[in-house]
């Protein structure tokens, strides 16, 4: 058999035809699958039947034995609990009271199904005016099929409405396009409200029975988590010995439930919360701090556990310690960053110097430092004008080296310790040889010596010492001689 006809027995075996037009057996998708229960749920509620025919829990058995129970206890008075809790009389009362609650939140949101696919036909704004389950359950069973024009019916909306809602419905009520309801239909939906209201009654009651409860059982638990929330750890754990046994990050998830959203968004999916993350105590702070705070709170949870179990500190002293530890914690995390101050820059470290002193870094010094002339040319004085040393470049001036008499070309740089081993004579000759035209060794009657001198007008000079002697006498001889005319004089 070669591969394409494999791939076409495949394709029949699968009951799809080669085209794969169509197929004989698919899978429901999700959508479908919620489509499909939301429809049967439709048909079930919107029928002619009672609501007792839906919500089966106020006439079950449990909820009686539950309520049966409580009032029991109730009614005596509560002692120090010896032993492991678990074997106490009234635990499972605690335990099963708790899961109650469950069932009845869960019950209360089917009667408001059914009472709001009953009630619609008369009143079709109302499901999006009012959202809470048990508001809009009240509200029918005090408007009815009455419109709301009576001020008595606006006394009672005011116990559990604001203003501004009843406002919006009496206006909406005018101009409705529902229907009056039957009497049988108008019965059967003020018998889901009653079932309802009585429902969140003995709710409210079981609630206030555990918490009272609890501050015996667990008392320091209690206090850190709540009543409520010490009950359900203490049920899905087994016991409050089994709870003080786990460690703190599987009692961070205790109560998380695992949800299947496969196709769906997970954007606002939580993982990894459980009982202690929904508690007041966490969900008062930030949203960005709600997970540490959850891992705070679950470990003092547990150490608070432990010492219930072992049945110290009865009154709660040290679960109060706890919650006072935990808020100095969450106050210290959510206080603003310190305000940077300016500091002064630290002391320098002084570090010696590597070069050596003496003789030869004087002579170096000698050798490298600045010359009289070069600081003559470096200073100017304020207000001369002052003279270009060449046409072709401007601004470029010798300073105060041309107007000086002083005639210093160079001047040996000498410090303290040097000038103190020159001698007197030395001195004298250096000063001899910084005067004006400088000095010469020669003889200055020999003709031809010659020196170098700065003039304020052509700068540097050749200047012959003899040249004006010389001059002189040759007009001396030219004229004043014997042999001269002007001296012999015809008679």
């Amino acid at each position: 058999m070669s591969l394409s006809d494999e791939l076409l027995a495949d394709f029949e075996d699968e009951g799809m035809n080669v085209d794969g037009s169509e197929q004989l057996k698919t899978l429901p998708t999700i959508s479908e699958e919620m489509e499909t229960e939301h429809m049967s749920d439709m048909q079930s509620v919107s029928s002619d039947q009672s609501v007792r025919s839906v919500a089966k829990l106020y006439d079950s058995q449990k909820l009686r034995d539950v309520m049966k129970n409580i009032e029991v206890f109730s009614k005596g008075k509560r002692g120090p609990v010896n032993g492991p809790v678990e074997l106490d009389p009234e635990y499972q009362v605690i335990v099963e009271a708790n899961e109650i609650t469950v069932e009845i939140a869960d019950e209360l949101g089917i009667i408001h199904k059914y009472t709001k696919d009953n009630y619609l036909p008369r009143y079709p704004e109302l499901d999006s005016l009012i959202q809470q389950p048990l508001d809009f359950i009240k509200t029918v069973k005090i408007l009815k099929n009455n419109i709301l024009e009576n001020s008595k019916l606006t006394e009672m909306l005011q116990v559990f409405l604001p203003s501004a809602t009843i406002m919006v419905l009496s206006v909406t009520a005018s101009t409705t396009t529902g229907k009056e309801l039957s009497e049988d239909e108008m019965e059967r939906v003020n018998e889901a409200c009653d079932i309802a209201i009585k429902l969140d009654e003995m709710k409210q009651h079981i609630l206030a029975y555990v918490q009272s409860r609890m501050s015996f059982i667990a008392p320091n638990l209690t206090i850190i988590v709540g009543a409520s929330t010490a009950a359900k750890l203490m049920g899905t754990a087994g016991g409050l010995t089994n709870l003080a046994k786990m460690p703190a990050c599987n009692v961070l998830v205790v109560g998380a439930a695992k949800k299947t959203l496969a196709g769906f968004s997970q954007a606002n999916v939580l993982p990894h919360t459980g009982y202690i993350y929904y508690t007041d105590l966490v969900q008062s702070v930030p949203s960005d701090m709600r997970r540490k705070t959850a891992r705070l709170v679950a470990a003092k949870a547990v150490l608070a556990a432990r010492v219930d179990a072992s049945h110290e500190s009865p009154d709660g002293k040290c679960g109060a310690d706890f919650l006072a530890d935990i808020e100095g914690k969450l106050e210290k995390l959510q206080e603003p960053p310190p305000v940077k101050s300016v500091k002064a820059l630290p002391a320098p470290i002084e570090v010696s110097k590597k070069k050596r002193g003496g003789r030869r870094a004087r002579k170096m010094k000698e050798r490298l430092g600045i010359t009289e002339m070069r600081k003559t040319a470096n200073r100017m004085n304020f207000g001369d004008i002052e003279d270009e040393a060449y046409q072709e470049d401007l601004g470029f001036s010798l300073g105060n080296l041309g107007k000086k008499s002083t005639g210093k070309l160079r001047a040996p740089i000498a410090d303290s310790k040097t000038k103190a081993k020159v001698s007197k004579t030395l001195q004298q000759k250096l000063n001899k040889q910084q005067t004006w035209g400088g000095s010469t060794t020669v003889r200055k009657q020999i003709s031809g010596t010659a020196s170098v001198a700065f003039t304020p007008m052509q700068g540097l000079e050749i200047v012959n010492p003899g040249a004006a002697e010389q001059k002189l006498k040759e007009a001396n001889e030219k004229y004043f001689s014997s042999t001269a005319g002007f001296m012999s004089v015809a008679k």
